[in-house]
């Protein structure tokens, strides 16, 4: 699909900077503030906003305090909050605070599933299986990404083969939306149409493709284009490039909703979102952290809106 074809199209930008923005950082952030980061995104047009993780709070103590996150969230016409879970202990903390909308992983290699899951892969295969039954049984969205999907910082390349096994295991319970995750940012365009391909193959009329990709080595953003090329409809970004994975050594954040924001609107997807309002959040943020966050756009100057650009 060229760049032409994609003018006009509309993506969903999920804001995921509460969640797996915080989740590696040094910077530990007060219930309060992370509230007012929740806000800053709903105010620059997120319409999903990723907040928490139900996660044993010593593995990631960074989202210790989740319930009391959900329990401050304002309530905004039009805007979903999501948290991840990762087992049904989770789910079950998730859906007492009161979670709508919840994310769950399957991972594509063992020794990155026992790390993060406790479990090996077909073990992850069998807890989605009964969270996204349970989640819909209490009428909440259950989501489901597909961890190292382009490869593993323990065992190295995921073939397209153990992806499409993977896939073929979770679709006996179909999610909302599929992600598929470049989770120590590995991936180039080439890989990403040619897993997206296998990915639609595979789902049933109904679910929504989804991508998550983190910015290791500069090609998130090529990434994420080639992903709207193969049929991507929702998209994870991180305000400001911040984040990481805390079970993948030296991993990197998410790429930058800022920098998502302008790639989409210089090839003419529409994005929903304010990108001066994003652009003083991202700034907002820098402060909060003392440093200068990763997002190139944030920085940049000295060349015209897209919309004046011929």
């Amino acid at each position: 699909m060229s760049v032409d074809t994609m003018a006009d199209r509309q993506v969903t930008i999920v804001e995921v900077a509460p969640r797996d923005g915080l989740q590696n950082e040094k910077v530990s952030l007060s219930t309060d503030q992370k509230l007012e980061l929740v806000g800053r995104a709903v105010g620059f047009g997120a319409r999903n906003v990723e907040v928490t993780s139900f996660v044993h709070p010593k593995k990631v103590p960074a989202m210790a305090d989740a319930e009391d996150v959900v329990r401050g969230l304002p309530d905004v016409d039009g805007v979903t909050y999501s948290a991840l879970v990762l087992n049904e202990r989770g789910l079950d903390r998730a859906l007492s605070a009161g979670v709508s909308e919840i994310n769950a992983v399957v991972h594509c290699t063992d020794t990155f599933s026992n790390r993060n899951q406790g479990t090996d892969v077909d073990g992850g295969v069998a807890i989605w299986h009964r969270i996204a039954r349970t989640a819909r049984d209490a009428g909440v969205t259950a989501n489901l990404t597909i961890a190292v999907a382009f490869g593993c910082p323990f065992e190295g390349e995921v073939s397209v083969d153990r992806l499409r096994s993977v896939l073929e295991g979770v679709m006996v319970e179909p999610p909302t939306e599929l992600s598929l995750a470049d989770t120590i940012g590995v991936a180039v365009p080439a890989d990403v149409r040619e897993r997206f391909a296998v990915a639609a193959a595979l789902i049933p009329s109904g679910v929504a493709l989804r991508a998550h990709f983190h910015d290791t080595r500069a090609c998130g953003i090529g990434n994420a284009l080639a992903a709207v090329e193969s049929g991507v409809t929702v998209l994870d970004a991180s305000l400001g490039g911040i984040g990481g994975c805390p079970f993948a050594p030296n991993a990197t954040g998410n790429i930058a909703t800022d920098d998502l924001a302008y790639a989409l609107d210089r090839t003419g997807v529409g994005h929903g979102l304010d990108t001066d309002r994003l652009r003083e959040a991202g700034h907002w943020l820098e402060d909060l952290f003392g440093r200068r966050l990763p997002s190139s756009v944030l920085h940049a100057g000295g060349f015209p809106e897209p919309s004046v650009v011929g």
